[in-house]
């Protein structure tokens, strides 16, 4: 899992997962920041972390090495971004193996720079009326990637940011579940854009 600041995915990943609700082996949280607090969540549940910031003098390719080598030797199938804010090339071998969840309905509302309270205010600004979130595989565009789900959540006309954002917040602890419970049984296949769910 790649994680950049307060870990509130990892820990509800972490919850479901002790609680027999998502059969998944957490093997290894990766940060962009020392400070991260959700490094707190995987030192309190024996998940072994690192901490691998990004360097200006890094180039894309070492920066892509720092970030997957220690996925490989850790024998990873899947990387799960989770609030992680850096961009990271993503290599060939690790092509429909990386997992994102962002607050929106994907295409609207996403993008470099679209994360946080960023993204509920655009929401409300706009005058949507529907909104929510997406789980989508990585590619080396931002919020790009094939869409594997999606879970509208709708905007109401007492809205702010931060009521929004606690719903659609609500709605991801139940999609990145879901998701990852269908990877594990195998249940998802991909042809190019064209995810499917196999029941």
């Amino acid at each position: 899992m790649l994680i950049s600041g307060g870990g509130t995915t990892l820990r509800n990943l972490i919850e479901r997962q002790q609680h027999d609700e998502l059969p998944i082996d957490l093997r290894l949280v990766i940060s962009s920041s020392p400070t991260a607090k959700g490094l707190q969540f995987a030192a309190d549940t024996g998940i072994q972390s690192l901490v691998i910031e990004k360097k200006k003098k890094d180039s894309p390719a070492d920066y892509e090495r720092a970030m997957f080598e220690p996925c490989r030797a850790a024998g990873v199938q899947y990387v799960v971004m989770a609030g992680f804010l850096k961009h990271v090339p993503i290599p060939a071998d690790f092509e429909n193996r990386v997992i994102n969840i962002h607050p929106s309905l994907i295409p609207a509302f996403c993008g470099q720079g679209m994360y946080g309270l960023k993204v509920h205010q655009a929401v409300i600004d706009y005058g949507a009326k529907i909104t929510g979130c997406t789980v989508h595989f990585v590619d080396n565009q931002y919020d790009h990637g094939p869409i594997i789900g999606q879970w509208p959540v709708p905007v109401r006309d007492d809205d702010t940011a931060e009521t929004l954002q606690a719903r659609v917040f609500a709605a991801e602890c139940e999609a990145y579940p879901a998701v990852l419970r269908a990877l594990a049984a195998g249940q998802i296949s991909a042809t190019g854009r064209r995810i499917s769910w196999l029941r």
